[in-house]
Parts: structure tokens; sequence; C-alpha cells
């Protein structure tokens, strides 16, 4: 098979070695001030340095190199990649597979934003309505492997979002992926849905199709409700990791180097915590970095300065950490599908992928910080994933493609279109699109639907009128109303 082989790389061990130690410094000389008066009591019991009054915690190497030690021999523990956990960027195998290309990899729509781009060209805030039509299009899109909430609705009650609408996920598609939860509450009702989507416990516990996740916020704190909702994750053994956002110029140093350093002292803190509340439980590291545009300071999720900070990260985290798994890609910052737009989310979703990632996600967003969804942009972002994944495929090289036959039988001057083995043939190999253009002026200029925004649009239209899943039974959906309901009482 002629697939794609090979990675990039952009660190040597070295220089990743130097990394790892300037995260220990910071970690056991400055520390991590950390709000929860709970998670400094586990990580005190687990040999850190507490100081409850500054609420400043030090974390010794040894912890520190004890926690990184038993993280590898969780992955270690699971060959051939069964356990797994979705979260909303990608899923997180739990396995010692070889830090290698994944041709296999998967592409997540979700996130949770605020405002919706829709088809009419407003930005406005999100509905339930749009709730639903997103989370039907993400199901129908060939190329979006999961989904968390495209959107969310603004006129649900900011308390009862989280429960409400991976009500209407579960109910709306299988392809599902993380979710937001801001309450123990939100965690418990949402693992008892997912219970019911798995079946049991067990299964939910080994194989996460829906997981909250937390955030520190950068530089080195940990506030009271992140820790709440990872405590509470980890005590139930749910697998976590607790992603960090350092920004270089702002909340870290003006350099990818510092910036690294910051978030990987946050997420090796939080691997210790994770352990010191649960022994027992999967944990990973995550960090999502970016450089300050220095015009406006925004964190910017698609510059090159982050495409080659990320770079760095998906090497450290595959073959220096041993965590397969995706990260936050295919962005833009731009505000509304156009030129840029294309090409920011084309580089971003294809490098990450040369770099090692298993997956990449959030689809759909466009805006500074990923706030508004764009049901055009998804449809343009699954577009994107396909030309990846064809060229990913690579082509067979065999008796039969080499097609000798045919070429004699043509000969010189010949037509292969009209020959039986094209017709035969071509779908292996052809990538066939219904959104890309490919005319002459004259046949462009005639079409009533012109441009890739228009024709996605057209496209997001038909397949929200006309997709409408239901992926659980009657009486599984009787059981996610039953959790709804007595949770949103309670």
């Amino acid at each position: 098979m002629g697939q794609v082989r090979g990675l990039l790389k952009v660190l040597s061990t070295e220089e990743m070695d130097a990394l790892h130690d300037g995260a220990l410094s910071i970690l056991e000389e400055t520390g991590m001030w950390i709000e929860s008066p709970d998670a400094r009591s586990y990580l005190g019991q687990a040999g850190c340095d507490v100081d409850d009054g500054t609420m400043r915690v030090r974390f010794a190497r040894r912890v520190v190199e004890q926690a990184v030690t038993r993280m590898k021999a969780r992955y270690a523990d699971d060959q051939e990649g069964q356990v797994w956990a979705n979260v909303r960027y990608s899923r997180i195998f739990f396995t010692n597979r070889p830090h290698r290309l994944h041709t296999d990899f998967t592409a997540n729509a979700g996130g949770f934003p605020p405002f919706i781009l829709d088809l009419d060209g407003r930005r406005r805030k999100g509905t339930f309505k749009d709730v639903t039509e997103a989370i039907a299009l993400a199901d129908a899109l060939p190329n979006v492997d999961m989904t968390g909430l495209p959107v969310s609705a603004q006129e649900v009650p900011h308390d009862q979002r989280p429960i409400r609408m991976t009500a209407a996920l579960v109910k709306g598609t299988a392809k599902l992926g993380g979710i937001e939860a801001w309450t123990k509450r939100d965690i418990r009702a949402i693992a008892e849905m997912a219970d019911v989507v798995t079946g049991s416990r067990e299964e939910t516990l080994k194989r996460p199709p829906l997981m909250g996740y937390s955030e520190t916020r950068s530089p080195l704190c940990l506030d009271a409700n992140m820790s709440e909702l990872f405590i509470e994750y980890a005590k139930m053994g749910f697998p976590q990791s607790v992603d960090t956002m350092p920004c270089g110029a702002t909340t870290a140093p003006a350099s990818s180097a510092g910036t690294l350093v910051v978030g990987l002292a946050e997420t090796l803190a939080c691997l210790v915590l994770g352990f010191a509340v649960n022994s027992e439980v999967r944990m990973s590291v995550d960090i999502n970095p970016s450089l300050a545009d220095m015009k406006t300071l925004v964190f910017p999720y698609a510059s090159p300065d982050r495409m080659a900070t990320m770079a760095g990260w998906t090497q450290m985290l595959h073959e220096y950490y041993g965590c397969p798994s995706g990260i936050h890609a295919g962005k833009t910052d731009a505000c509304v599908p156009n030129a840029q737009a294309g090409f920011e989310k084309a580089l971003s979703t294809l490098l990450p992928m040369l770099f090692g990632a298993t997956g990449i996600g959030t689809l759909g967003q466009v805006d500074v910080a990923g706030i508004t969804y764009s049901p055009v942009q998804l449809v343009i972002d699954d577009e994107i994933v396909g030309y990846i994944r064809r060229i990913f495929k690579g082509f067979e090289v065999n008796a039969e493609t080499l097609a000798l036959d045919v070429i004699k039988e043509v000969g010189p001057g010949g037509n292969f279109l009209t020959h039986p083995h094209t017709a035969q043939s071509f779908r292996n190999d052809f990538y066939l699109s219904e959104l890309v253009e490919r005319l002459s002026w004259d046949a462009w200029n005639a079409q009533e639907i012109k441009g890739i925004e228009e024709r996605a649009a057209e496209k997001a239209r038909r397949l929200m009128a006309e997709h409408d899943p239901h992926p659980l039974s009657a009486d599984q959906e009787r059981e996610i109303d039953v959790i709804v309901e007595k949770y949103l009482d309670s």
C-alpha cells in the first residue's frame, strides 16, 4: 500500500529534556497558586510543600517524576488502543502505540461557542434550535468523526445548559465527543447519560463517549471551580487531563520555549493532583499554547507562531511522554469563512497530523478564540479533512493499478475516458467533491450558486433539513429524559 509515511519533528531529545527540566524547576521553586483547599490537601498528602495562607503549592521533583512514571505505566497497560476517551478536540488513546503518523486521525466538531454566524450571514446568540441543527449537520458530514456541542443555546438558563444540551447531543448523534461541565452535578448527570449510551458504567469508564475537562488559568493558577470538576472526574475514575492555554507575551514569556515551560508546569502539577485523588485513574497531560498577536494582544488560534509551538508540543506529547492524543487544531482567527479562514484551516489541520497528532478539533469555529460557530465553515472544514484523508491514503502500486494491458490496448493517441477500466477504477483513487469548483470561467459564471461559501451554505441547508438521526431507542430516550429531570429538579 502506498500510504503516506514518516513524521516531521521540531525538537531534539536534548531540547525536550530541557523543556521538561524547566517545568520541574518552576514547580519546585515557584510552584502553583491553587485555590481549592481540597486540592491543596490532596497535594500535601502526595508530598508537596503546601502553604494554605498564600495558597501556594510547590512540587518536589521526585513527586512530579513519580506521577509521570505512573502515567506512562498506565498507558503501557493497553497495547491495542482499546482504551480511550473522547474529548472536545479529539480522542485520547491510553496506549503505548509508537510515535507515528496517524492516517486514521479523527476530526471533532464542538466547543460550546455562544454565537452563531447563521446561513443568512447574521452573527447572533445561539438558540436550542441552532444546537439541534448543528448536531444534525455534524452527524451528516462524512469526515466529522465526533462532535460535542458546535454551538450553545443562550436562552437556556446558564446552570441548565450542560445537562439539557448533553441530552440533545446523545439523542441527535452517535458521533459523541467532549462536553462542557460546570458543576459536580453536571458531571454526574453526563456520566449517567453516557451509561445509557454504552450500557454500563464499566464500559463508560473504559471508553468514555462524553467527557468534560478542566483548565488552569495561566500563569500557574488553578481555581476552585476547575479543581472541583477535576477532582470529581478523578474520583469517579474517568480518564482526565487538565488543559492549559499559556499565551506568549501575556500569560507566558515571549518565546515558544518559555510558553511551553509554563504550560508543562501547569499540566504536570495537575497530573500529580489527579493521581493524589485516585492512584488508579488514567491521566494524561495537555497544553494548548499560542503566542500573542502583538497588535491586538489576542490569543491567536491559527498564527504560524502557534502552529510551530503546537508542533513541538505534539512531538513531545507523543515521543517524550508517550501519550498519543489529538490537539486543538483546524482553527482560524478570521471572523467569517473567507480566504484567510481557508488557508489557516487547511494548514492548522494538516500540520498537526504530520507531527503525529491522533486527531484535531474543534471544527466549524470562526472568530478569535473560536467563540462563533458557522455551519458554512463546518461544511468547508469537512471538505478540508476529506482532502487530507485522501492525501494520506496514498495510492496502490500493483498489477491492476499499473494497468499495462489497458495502456497497450488504448495505445498512442487513444482515449482512456471511454475504456471500461476507467468506470471500474476511478472511484478508488479519485476524490469526488460536491463542494469544490473546477470549471471554466464561462461555465462558472453561468451557475446560479457561485463560490465555495455559497455551495457550503446550500449543502448545510439541505443536510439540516433532510438529516434526522435517532441513534437511541425510544426506551433510551426516555431514560435520558428521566436523568435530565432528576438532576434539574434536585
